[in-house]
């Protein structure tokens, strides 16, 4: 009888996803240097990155300071991510788009014990999502005020109908059917998660041709991903966090890259 495939914590998955894999090195070009951010309501917020690898965000009246990662998939457009220390479970990842003057930001939240342990009957009858995990998508420019009829980064529904596949180290490789506005599935084809499929929310943002920012929130296990695809380069960006065990008492935020490959596209006849 096959063996029933079995999901596993962020943090074992974290563990299958190191050895030899495609994640794109960190790199130091934002260091020292600080951005204006301003978002689509006025508000204003000062990014500042260290020497150290760390970065500090003066936001609405609090500050951000935590190490970062930062890696660059095009020329002047930079993927930045870090654990904030409060509140706890919290993510935040921002694409800075310099070339352009443009910010998208991704307020990424897990959900504690009690919100898990909900089970999918009862959050049905509650009127709430599936996923717990929660993520707030912004836009705005970086260093100057929008002008008028500048476009912003924006969601897209150019990667509904494409399954794709995506090779992230020698032994973990996934693929992904981009369903509709609203859910993808996905299935791994090889690594720990190996036979494991699913469907789970996502949000889709276009940056610029053929570049796109992929987020996505799963039920079973409380992930977050947040993820660059450049299909003109073939590559992918970015990273997935979730707790490192079943017991809540820690996190496990680790980059992740493949290799892309778009297998064909679906266009459904509906008329």
């Amino acid at each position: 009888m096959q063996q029933q495939p079995v999901f596993i914590q962020v943090g074992a998955l974290a563990d299958g996803f190191a050895p030899d894999n495609n994640t794109l090195p960190s790199c130091t070009e934002l260091a020292g240097r600080s951005f204006q951010l301003l978002d689509t309501a006025g508000n204003a917020y000062t990014l500042s990155f260290g020497n150290d690898g760390s970065l500090t965000l003066h936001d609405a009246g609090r500050d951000i300071h935590a190490p970062c990662r930062v890696s660059s998939l095009r020329d002047s457009l930079y993927f930045v991510d870090c654990l904030p220390a409060q509140p706890a479970g919290a993510s935040l990842s921002l694409v800075l788009d310099l070339a352009r003057g443009l910010y998208t930001r991704v307020d990424g939240q897990l959900p504690d014990e009690a919100a898990t342990r909900l089970d999918p009957f009862r959050r049905v009858a509650q009127g709430l999502e599936l996923t717990a995990v929660t993520a707030t998508i912004s836009h705005g420019t970086v260093d100057h005020a929008a002008n008028p009829g500048e476009e912003l980064h924006h969601p897209t529904h150019e990667l509904v109908g494409m399954r794709n596949q995506y090779r992230y180290s020698r032994t973990e490789c996934y693929e992904h059917i981009y369903l509709n506005d609203s859910f993808y599935a996905w299935q791994c084809l090889q690594g720990v998660e190996q036979g494991l499929a699913d469907v789970d929310r996502c949000h889709y943002i276009k940056l610029a041709d053929q570049l796109y920012l992929f987020v996505w929130r799963e039920k079973i296990i409380p992930t977050l991903g947040v993820v660059l695809i450049d299909l003109a380069r073939g590559k992918t960006d970015g990273k997935i966090v979730g707790y490192q065990g079943g017991d809540f008492g820690s996190l496990s935020n680790f980059a992740v890259g493949a290799t892309a490959q778009v297998l064909n596209t679906t266009r459904h006849n509906l008329d």
